[in-house]
């Protein structure tokens, strides 16, 4: 499974989510069995060329209709910043679904 995350940089350790308009670095983060596997980073979206299956955002207010008409599954991470953090709340299921 990849879940694509906007980040303020792209440290592995220190970056977090920030708005798709203030995103400097996109990681594309490979989840095997409810382990990360390889995260991977990028300066643009358009660099990646693998199947994304969700994309994270910090807001309901994003602008995510690019996302969804790739029918890829947006997720809301409302309090969790790392991408440590919202890979948690994933495997747990605590990331509000936009696509509902």
């Amino acid at each position: 499974m990849l879940i694509l995350i906007p980040l303020d940089s792209n440290k592995r350790y220190e970056a977090l989510l920030t708005t798709l308009d203030q995103t400097k670095s996109w990681a594309l983060v490979e989840l095997d069995e409810g382990e990360i596997k390889h995260v991977d980073f990028f300066k643009r979206r358009e660099e990646i060329n693998e199947w994304i299956d969700c994309v994270v955002v910090q807001n309901e207010q994003e602008y995510v209709w690019p996302f969804m008409e790739e029918n890829i599954t947006v997720l809301v991470a409302p309090t969790q910043r790392s991408i440590d953090e919202i890979v948690e709340a994933f495997l747990f299921k605590e990331l509000h679904d936009l696509n509902v």
